[in-house]
């Protein structure tokens, strides 16, 4: 009797930054073969994961794991919701918000060898006008830059940076109320996010004391700011303070609704969405089985320039693209103090 554990690999062929052919060797070269057996499909259209990662768990596999970006993940992850199947995760994405939350390895290796271990964890997941997330979700300026990021045709950090900066210029706060069990409040908010695992993606922590376990949203309102605030903010979001802010409200919540003034854009795991007016949240606890290391989340994990450096400009030693990088970070900055100096 075939005592191996069966995985179901599903690639995204046009997501993220990894190339898919060299993960997909690694894959074959270090999986434990003493453990698992295999079988790789390729998405083909949009919603095809969520169809495959459906029928593996129909057919009781014991894993589905997602080659791709947070958007490829939701899908998978959205079909294996209240199943015995557990999500594995080779990041390959922009952001990689759950994984870097989870802490599996951002190199494909290192996730292989988290997979090769096999500990599962299950963990939360949130919902927001009936769409599943599992990192964050939210209205205000994070959706209206998730919706032109997905319409730039070009993915990764820089081109994120691109847009938030021009963005932030000219867009306006919005008045929100958040409705709860004991009543609603109302706030004038530049966004309002509400997080299930701490961060985007990329290290930017918008909840740092989220976790994914305790059957709780946590809820970050960033209120009207100032140009004189964005480089504290900035600061703060990657040094997982930005919770200490004057300019932040917080709440932890099971569930809300979020009533606005119109209809609108919402995001949910970086995916754009248009949403009426009330937009329920709530989170879901512990709907979903994970493969991941067994460290747990450590909110005294001192934050490390170094390592986020890395992160952004990869691991790879190619001079031409870290030099290529630093132009064009030193352009923003160019382009952003101008746009100032005219206001």
């Amino acid at each position: 009797m075939n005592s191996k554990k069966r995985i179901l690999f599903i690639v995204n062929p046009i997501s993220g930054t990894h190339g898919k052919e060299f993960v997909l060797h690694l894959t074959d070269k270090y999986i434990d073969r003493t453990r698992y057996d295999y079988t790789v499909r390729k998405t083909e259209y949009a919603g095809h994961a969520c169809q495959l990662a459906r029928q593996a768990a129909e057919e009781k596999t014991d894993i589905v794991v997602a080659i791709g970006g947070d958007g490829t993940i939701n899908e998978i992850g959205r079909s294996l919701v209240h199943t015995d199947t557990a999500l594995g995760i080779i990041p390959c994405g922009s952001g990689n918000g759950l994984a870097r939350h989870l802490h599996i390895p951002m190199g494909p290796r290192g996730a292989i060898e988290t997979i090769n271990k096999g500990f599962i964890k299950e963990i939360d997941y949130g919902i927001i006008d009936r769409h599943p997330f599992f990192c964050t979700c939210g209205v205000g300026f994070d959706a209206f830059v998730s919706l032109k990021f997905a319409d730039s045709g070009k993915r990764g950090l820089t081109t994120y940076l691109e847009n938030t900066l021009h963005e932030s210029l000219t867009y306006r706060p919005e008045t929100y109320e958040i409705e709860n069990e004991l009543g609603t409040v109302r706030y004038k908010a530049f966004l309002i996010a509400c997080a299930n695992a701490s961060q985007y993606g990329n290290n930017a922590y918008i909840a740092p004391q989220a976790s994914l376990t305790d059957g709780m949203m946590d809820i970050t309102i960033l209120e009207p700011f100032t140009m004189l605030d964005v480089p504290t903010l900035a600061f703060q979001l990657f040094n997982k303070t930005i919770d200490q802010n004057s300019r932040i409200k917080t709440l932890k919540e099971k569930k809300i609704t979020i009533h606005r003034h119109s209809e609108g854009v919402f995001h949910f795991d970086g995916d754009p969405m248009m949403g009426g007016k009330d937009l329920e949240v709530e989170v879901i606890h512990r709907g979903l089985k994970v493969i991941a290391p067994e460290k747990e989340h450590n909110m005294a994990e001192p934050f490390s320039v170094l390592q986020h450096f890395t992160d952004f400009f990869g691991t790879r030693p190619l001079t031409a693209t870290i030099a290529e990088k630093h132009r064009k970070l030193l352009q923003l900055n160019q382009n952003l103090l101008r746009r100032l100096a005219k206001r």
